[in-house]
């Protein structure tokens, strides 16, 4: 078996990695570069078989549902199986009908925890992982008598940290090789911990208490982990979480009655659906799913009399919904999404009107990446013969951190 990483061995995201086996060829990962400015203007690896027909590639398996790791399947043959799990495929859907340029994604098989998938001279084994990004995996494949471990993205202070353990106290065995993530390196010191999900939901639970008006809470829909913390967190200090249909549609897509979701069951949740929102529902002729949310609907002029006591999953452009509502007296917005997002774009464009609005505004969030710390207890348990850096930025540093290193360059063959 050998392997050759198309992205990743200098940068986060784009990721993909290609193996090789008596004549046949998976992919992990297909990932669209951060660094891009559209799907379109942005090419395909150079993988026999994404555009053209090649009978050698028998699948792409995706690790999980965050763009850079699935953005350029949309440009790939239609006629090459995916493999991903059943709750990402379900999400991606989901989201498809209100994130731009997205696309339903459809699976000839489904990844499950510890449950082996053959591809050929493939042997698949999937591991769930804490993440950032739900129903997220690591593997190992083996062929030829030989075993690859792919890290995908992980983290141990999450709120299902105790996959973290569980990889830990009983790893796979026999590594010769591990592709091993380390986005945070470079981002947090040696001796850092990144705080954990129950550190910010007592923040929030803070936060909300001290706040006048609406605690607006700008986070990813899709960061399910972080729902769980602002809804719960919204419980505590006595309000109520208010969602929009976006983010209804993914937690129903979740499959897991234990999320927070208008469903009965869940009290202190609304669905409060913006003109935006209505228009773009209208368009596609989707309207009807609105149906689903009776019992949890909020109206514009319940808004302002409300607003003290909610908390609303939010976004930038709905600040022209609770402008008309007269909702924004005392309000609070709460960044939970990386910082780097605020440099430009959307994220400096709310920063900034918050601060001519005279609105509070302030970070309140933590990484979907494990700590230094814990990816050396990761690499430890591991113990693989060769360890490749991957999704980093910071390759230089793994020599010092890991045993085992080797730096490889993009496009690069390495035999196993």
């Amino acid at each position: 078996m050998r392997l050759r990483i198309h992205r990743g061995t200098r940068e986060i995201g784009g990721t993909c990695i290609e193996l090789e086996s008596e004549g046949a060829r998976i992919l992990l990962d297909l990932g669209l570069p951060l660094t891009a400015s559209d799907l379109a203007s942005t090419p395909l690896p150079n993988v026999d078989g994404l555009s053209t027909v090649s009978a050698s590639l028998l699948g792409i398996v995706l690790s999980h549902g965050h763009r850079d790791h699935w953005g350029l399947v949309p440009k790939v043959n239609p006629a090459v199986p995916l493999i991903m799990g059943k709750a990402t495929e379900s999400i991606i859907r989901a989201a498809a009908d209100f994130v731009p340029d997205a696309v339903a994604l459809n699976a000839r098989h489904y990844l499950e925890h510890r449950k082996p998938i053959q591809i050929g001279p493939f042997t698949v084994t999937p591991r769930l992982v804490d993440h950032s990004g739900f129903d997220a995996y690591a593997m190992e494949i083996t062929s030829g008598g030989k075993r690859v471990f792919y890290s995908g993205d992980l983290r141990a202070h999450g709120r299902k940290r105790k996959l973290f353990g569980a990889l830990i106290s009983d790893p796979p065995r026999n590594i010769d090789l591990m592709l091993m993530e380390g986005s945070s390196l470079g981002r947090l010191s040696d001796d850092e911990t990144f705080p954990s999900e129950e550190d910010l939901e007592e923040t929030f639970v803070t936060r909300f208490e001290q706040t006048e008006g609406i605690a607006l809470v700008a986070c990813s829909a899709q960061n399910i982990d972080r729902v769980v913390t602002i809804y719960r967190a919204a419980k505590r200090a006595g309000r109520s979480l208010i969602i929009d249909a976006y983010a209804a549609e993914v937690l129903k897509a979740t499959g897991r009655d234990s999320i927070p979701q208008p469903a009965p069951g869940w009290s202190n949740l609304a669905v409060y659906i913006p003109q935006r929102q209505r228009v773009q529902l209208k368009m596609k002729g989707i309207a009807a799913l609105v149906d689903g949310y009776r019992g949890f609907r909020i109206w514009s002029e319940q808004l302002a009399e409300r607003a003290s006591r909610s908390v609303m999953l939010f976004r930038g452009w709905m600040m022209k919904d609770l402008d008309r509502a007269n909702a924004l007296a005392g309000a609070r917005v709460i960044w939970s999404q990386w910082e780097g997002y605020l440099t430009e774009g959307a994220g400096a464009t709310l920063k900034s009107e918050c601060m001519d609005r005279g609105i509070a505004f302030e970070s309140i969030h933590t990484s979907g990446h494990a700590s230094p710390a814990d990816l050396k207890r990761l690499a430890e348990a591991i113990a693989p013969n060769r360890l490749i850096p991957i999704h980093t930025f910071e390759r230089e540093r793994f020599p010092s951190l890991f045993k085992n290193v080797s730096l490889i360059d993009d496009g690069e063959w390495i035999e196993i």
